[in-house]
């Protein structure tokens, strides 16, 4: 075989590898560079003045959040959110399908190889002389049809050179979507851990309010008692004992009730865990954790730490690489194409240096006319980039929100907490001294039942106090990020 076409393809391909190496090395890169959008950041939390921060050497965590509430049936719990519940399951699925498009993507920086083999067998009719009816012979029409058979066996090479960027710009977007999908899910397990702890404290807080009730239907009871007995000594009203009895039966109805309420609890944590109902029981505990004090950071520590907030910073970093995509698309692609092969009629002679083939050469190809269509897609990538930044200035405006609403609400309720703590304390001594008034003879029933009523009242509004102090300080640790460290978090 003569060296001429090797030498013709040295030519053609040195020229062409320079190219490539000039594009590798110094890509031009269309579409603005990204900044962060910028942001009014407040020195310090206007709700914070009224709220104690603990000393960070005394009361930081050292683990997880939950370690705070010191309560071992959340942590045991809490575990199971990350690995069992649902929609942390639906996140993560996100998230590797996030990671699998980036590497899709990275893809566009190397050539494409493709190879074929096929054995091809055809016949063609060619047309024979005959008489003026267009008839021809049976033996004419067989002479005139030609069989072939063409075996080829071929590779091919093509490789877009990244000229303007564009698979560059590509890959960052991805790269900046896989990064917000990994703050999608560091959000949805704090947030569904959250959810739990809130149900979990719930439930506790409705154990302390049936064994209130109990001990309060043990005391009427004991009251309907000493009335009936009073009753029978003829010193009391048939009233006094309906009365005693109406107490009693409404404080057993309250506690029935409460019964709802805790099954309903148990069913949502056992879903928050990835388990069917039925196979999660949470025995009763009549204790609810304290409510720890929480060590507050600058406000411009928040960005680095909430999950939502850096999922949609990195959305619209993504959003500022399409608009390059879209820029990109106004310039021609440059590819390098080789294709080299064996073509032959006779497969025992396929490989033969006679039948091979092969081409190599660049391909420039650009889109000339298209009446404004890139011109719109660009438009509609800068619009996309201003969603997006308005949605991140937007989250990160509503995170402040969470953490002052959630300072301002703690701070109330601790002081609602001390003033309706004294207000049942005040209550129940009513309740002794009425009770005893009764005894004596000096009032009537109806006393110690409004005391009773006053009393039972203040007590589970008391409890009430601290279920809501409770939820208050697992939402402020969520609008918080969740932590005091940035170095663990998935999407950085």
């Amino acid at each position: 075989m003569s060296s001429a076409p090797l030498r013709r393809a040295a030519r053609c391909a040195l020229p062409l590898a320079a190219l490539a190496t000039v594009a590798g090395c110094q890509y031009l890169s269309v579409g603005p560079v990204y900044h962060r959008p910028s942001l009014e950041v407040p020195e310090s939390y206007k709700e914070a003045k009224d709220w104690k921060a603990a000393e960070p050497q005394d009361a930081k965590p050292r683990g997880n959040w939950w370690d705070l509430y010191d309560d071992p049936d959340l942590d045991a719990l809490m575990r199971q959110v990350a690995v069992s519940n649902q929609t942390v399951r639906l996140a993560a699925a996100r998230y590797d399908q996030a990671v699998a498009l980036l590497g899709n993507a990275r893809s566009g920086y190397f050539p494409t190889l493709t190879a074929d083999v096929s054995s091809t067998r055809s016949q063609n009719a060619l047309t024979v002389g005959g008489g003026s009816s267009g008839t021809t012979s049976a033996s004419a029409a067989a002479a005139g049809k030609s069989t072939t058979t063409q075996d080829r066996a071929s590779a091919s090479m093509n490789w877009e050179l990244d000229v303007w960027g564009r698979i560059r710009r590509t890959v960052e977007s991805n790269r900046e979507s896989a990064q917000a999908s990994a703050g999608d899910l560091a959000g949805a397990l704090l947030s569904e851990q959250a959810t739990l702890a809130q149900s979990y404290f719930q439930l506790r807080v409705t154990d302390l309010d049936l064994a209130l009730l109990e001990r309060s239907m043990d005391g009427y009871q004991k009251a309907l008692e000493v009335t009936q007995n009073r009753y029978q000594a003829g010193v009391a009203q048939r009233s006094d004992v309906t009365q005693a009895q109406t107490q009693l039966e409404n404080a057993r109805a309250q506690w029935l009730d409460l019964g709802i309420t805790r099954a309903t609890l148990g069913h949502a944590i056992a879903v928050l865990i990835g388990k069917p109902p039925a196979a999660l029981s949470i025995e009763r505990k009549d204790q609810a954790p304290a409510i720890p004090a929480i060590p507050l950071t600058l406000p411009s520590q928040l960005l680095e730490r909430r999950p939502d907030i850096a999922a949609a910073e990195r959305r619209t970093a993504a959003a500022n690489a399409q608009i390059g995509i879209a820029r990109a698309a106004w310039f021609p692609t440059l590819s390098l194409g080789a294709t080299g092969g064996y073509a032959s009629n006779s497969f025992s002679k396929l490989f033969e240096v006679p039948n091979r083939f092969w081409s190599l050469g660049p391909d420039l190809a650009g889109t000339l006319i298209d009446f404004g269509a890139r011109h719109y897609q660009v438009r509609a990538a800068i619009a996309n980039y201003d969603q997006n930044v308005a949605s991140y200035r937007q989250t990160v405006l509503s995170a402040f929100q969470d953490v002052e609403d959630n300072l301002a609400t703690l701070a109330v309720l601790t002081r609602e907490s001390i003033a309706e703590r004294a207000a049942a304390d005040a209550a129940a001594e009513t309740l002794a001294i009425a009770q005893n008034q009764y005894k004596a003879g000096t009032v009537d029933y109806l006393n110690v039942v409004s005391a009773q009523n006053a009393s039972l009242a203040a007590e589970r509004a008391w409890r009430d106090i601290t279920n809501r102090s409770l939820a208050a300080s697992v939402s402020l640790l969520k609008a918080l990020g969740g932590g005091w460290s940035t170095d663990t978090l998935p999407y950085r």
